[in-house]
């Protein structure tokens, strides 16, 4: 990962641009859809981000160097080596928010990655997202605990399940899961056993158990670009200490097949 994503609130905040033209009436408008303010000086003293979308490399150079000795984070545009950030191309589901990034190596490729996902996404995800905020405080009152409740949530989430995120109407859903909540998942151990070094020859089952296991007990030589797809906050230990009577929600054992 040679960037880290983010997601910056820029409602009523300014963001210097300079430049004219194609590319930076582009800029505008998305950063625009975003809320922020728009300024072209160079001086503004309350800036949160600025963009550089000039198409003299000598110019695009220089104003990048002044704005960095301000502390301003700078992108600029077709510029990757001089961006401290990249622009994202982005599905908007209002308030769900897909970022897909290349780090400056193909906006080509963002895009139609974006276009696949355009595609695969209801529309009514976004409603899905607010339902779920605004049961938020139902959904404590169910699950006081804070393990049950991720675990509830999840199972209620999985393909077929009364949230699936990629079925239409999961959102008119969410009133009627809470009166009759399915079953959370029960403690188990899987294992799993993979059969190539590559995390893209994960099946999308392994890549799913992967993304809901609580506890990780993993061979030594499993790369750790299998592991990264696992959830950040997995507790990861050595395959050798595993302790089935300690075992406790949802327990993978990762394996390599001889």
């Amino acid at each position: 990962m040679n960037q880290f994503p983010i997601f910056i609130n820029l409602n009523g905040r300014r963001v210097i641009l300079l430049g004219v033209g194609e590319m930076a009436d582009a800029k505008r408008r998305l950063y625009e859809r975003a809320g922020a303010e728009i300024t072209d000086d160079l001086e503004t003293p309350d800036a949160a981000l600025a963009v550089i979308a000039v198409e003299d490399d000598d110019e695009a150079a220089a104003l990048t160097k002044k704005l960095k000795a301000r502390g301003l984070l700078v992108n600029v545009v077709d510029r990757p080596e001089l961006c401290d950030f990249t622009t994202p191309a982005i599905v908007d589901r209002d308030p769900v928010l897909i970022a897909i990034g290349t780090g400056g190596a193909s906006a080509g490729l963002a895009k139609a990655l974006r276009q696949r996902l355009e595609r695969l996404l209801p529309a009514t995800v976004g409603k899905l997202a607010d339902a779920l905020f605004a049961a938020r405080g139902d959904i404590k009152r169910q699950w006081p605990d804070g393990s049950a409740r991720r675990k509830a949530i999840d199972c209620a989430l999985d393909p077929g399940g009364p949230l699936d995120p990629f079925s239409n109407d999961a959102d008119a859903n969410v009133a009627q899961w809470l009166k009759k909540p399915a079953p959370g998942a029960a403690d188990k151990v899987v294992d799993l056993y993979l059969a190539s070094r590559e995390p893209d020859h994960l099946t999308i089952e392994q890549a799913r158990l992967l993304g809901q296991a609580d506890y990780i007990y993993a061979e030594a030589q499993i790369p750790e670009q299998i592991m990264n797809r696992a959830r950040a906050d997995a507790l990861r230990f050595d395959l050798s200490e595993f302790d089935e009577g300690r075992a406790a929600g949802l327990t993978l054992l990762i394996r390599m097949r001889v």
